[in-house]
C-alpha cells in the first residue's frame, strides 16, 4: 500500500499498520536535517507522507540576506523577513475600509502555477495538498487585526465585500490546482487564540462559515477533501466545520484544547492532523519523553483511523535535533 494510500485509508476512518506523518520546518530546523541526513530531499529522509504545493508567491520564509528587510507579497502587503521564522505583516494596504483603490492580483496569471506539475510528479506516491490560499487571515493582513475586528462591527457591508472578493481569488486557484491532481485542498485561516476565538462564534457564522461552506462544496465537487489550518482554541466552531464537509482539521494545539476529547467527540467525523506539543514538549523535554508523549498520542488518536501525526506549529529553532528525531523514528516504527 503507497503512502497516498494509507492517508485515504485513514480519511475513510480505517485503522491502518502504519501511522501517517508530515513534519514543517522552519528554515533553522530545515538546515539542521539537511545537515543531518546529507539531502535536501527531506520527504525522502523523513518518511513523509503528505506533499503540499502552492501557486507561486510570497516567499513563506524570506531571508533578509535574500530579499533585504522587507519584502511585498502579490496582495500588496508588506512583511518583514527573517532567518528563523515567516516574519510579520507591518504594510498593510487597505488603510480605508473601501475597495475602490485596491486591485486584486490576477489568479489566473499563469506564472503562479509554473513547476506545480513537475513536483507532484515527483511525489505522486504521497497525498497532494494543493493549498489555494486564506481568507479570514488575508483580510487580517490587509486591513491589520484591530482594524479587522473594528469592521465586523462598524464596517459589515465592507467586510462582506473583502470575505467574497478573497472567496473568488480562492475558488479560482483551486480551479487551477485541482488540473493537476491534488487530493485535498488547504485553507490556512487562523481563527483562534491560546484560549478561544479572536471573534464570536456568531459573527464567525455570519462572516466565515458561508465562505468556507461554497469552498468546500466545490472542492466535494472536484472529488478532492478539504483541510482547514487554524491555530489556537477553534472548539466552538468545530461542529459547524464539521456541517459543512471538512475532512481534517489542522493542527490541534494540544496545549488549547483537549485533543483526546475532540477524538471522543468529533473522531467519527473528522480526521485530525497534528497534536504534538510544541510549546514546551518539543523544544524543552528530552527524546524519550518525546517519544513517549507521542506513543501515547498515536495509541489514542489513530483508534479508528481519522489521524495524521504533525507537531501543533511548524517546528521551530528552539526544537533539538534529538527531539526532531525522536518524533519521526517514534512515529516511523510504531507500533514497535
Amino acid at each position: 500500500m503507497s503512502k497516498k494510500e494509507i492517508v485515504y485509508k485513514v480519511l475513510e476512518h480505517k485503522e491502518t499498520s502504519k501511522i501517517p506523518y508530515y513534519l514543517p520546518v522552519t528554515p533553522p530546523a530545515r538546515k539542521k536535517l539537511v545537515e543531518y541526513f546529507g539531502t535536501d530531499d527531506l520527504h525522502s529522509a523523513l518518511g513523509l507522507y503528505i506533499f503540499m504545493v502552492s501557486p507561486k508567491g510570497k516567499p513563506l520564509y524570506a531571508s533578509p540576506n535574500e530579499y533585504g528587510p522587507t519584502i511585498t507579497d502579490e496582495f500588496g502587503v508588506v512583511w518583514t523577513t527573517s532567518d528563523i521564522d515567516r516574519g510579520s505583516p507591518i504594510g498593510n494596504p487597505l488603510k480605508e475600509p473601501n475597495l475602490k483603490n485596491y486591485s486584486f492580483p490576477d489568479p489566473h496569471n499563469p506564472s503562479r502555477y509554473e513547476g506545480i506539475k513537475e513536483k507532484i510528479e515527483k511525489h505522486k506516491n504521497l497525498f497532494i495538498v494543493g493549498v489555494i490560499g486564506d481568507l479570514w487571515e488575508r483580510a487580517a493582513f490587509l486591513r491589520g487585526q484591530q482594524n479587522l475586528f473594528m469592521d465586523v462591527y462598524l464596517n459589515q457591508s465592507f467586510l462582506e465585500e473583502l470575505l467574497e472578493r478573497l472567496t473568488e481569488y480562492n475558488s479560482v486557484t483551486m480551479d487551477y490546482l485541482v488540473k493537476f491532481g491534488i487530493d485535498a485542498i488547504f485553507l490556512s485561516d487562523d481563527y483562534g487564540t491560546q484560549k478561544d476565538l479572536m471573534i464570536s462564534p456568531e459573527h464567525w457564522r455570519k462572516f466565515i462559515k458561508p465562505r468556507l461552506k461554497n469552498l468546500f462544496e466545490k472542492a466535494k465537487s472536484y472529488g478532492v477533501k478539504c483541510m482547514l489550518h487554524s491555530d489556537g482554541n477553534i472548539e466552538k466552531i468545530i461542529p459547524d466545520l464539521i456541517e459543512i464537509g471538512l475532512d481534517i482539521l489542522h493542527p490541534i494545539q494540544p496545549e488549547v484544547m483537549d485533543i483526546f476529547k475532540l477524538k471522543r467527540e468529533y473522531g467519527k467525523y473528522l480526521t485530525f492532523e497534528g497534536g504534538i506539543n510544541t510549546q514546551n514538549l518539543l523544544p524543552y523535554g528530552s527524546p524519550e519523553e518525546v517519544a513517549k508523549e507521542v506513543e501515547k498520542t498515536i495509541k489514542i488518536m489513530s483508534k479508528g483511523g481519522g489521524y495524521i501525526l504533525e507537531p501543533g506549529i511548524n517546528i521551530q529553532a528552539d526544537v533539538p535535533l534529538e527531539n526532531i528525531l525522536a518524533l519521526v523514528e517514534t512515529v516511523k516504527n510504531y507500533p514497535n
